[in-house]
């Protein structure tokens, strides 16, 4: 885990985002001693979510493929 001073982090911090998104975790320390710690949030999605394509295909035909799938 890396950890920055203030100073630091304030002149990298698009380093410090890009690290604490790859190791999880980054701490950046005041020049009182307090420490912080960043973390990334994390991305919630359901797990039903199905990307949709671009088809070229009726309602209809999807509709008689589905039942011809269903005769077999």
């Amino acid at each position: 885990m890396q950890v920055y001073t203030y100073s630091e982090a304030r002149q990298k911090f698009a380093v410090v985002l890009e690290q604490a998104e790859s190791t999880g975790k980054v701490l950046i320390r005041r020049k009182d001693g307090r420490t912080f710690a960043l973390i990334p949030e994390k991305v919630v999605s359901s797990p039903l979510y199905v990307p949709s394509i671009k088809a070229n295909i009726t309602t209809q035909e999807i509709v008689d493929i589905i039942r011809e799938g269903r005769e077999r």
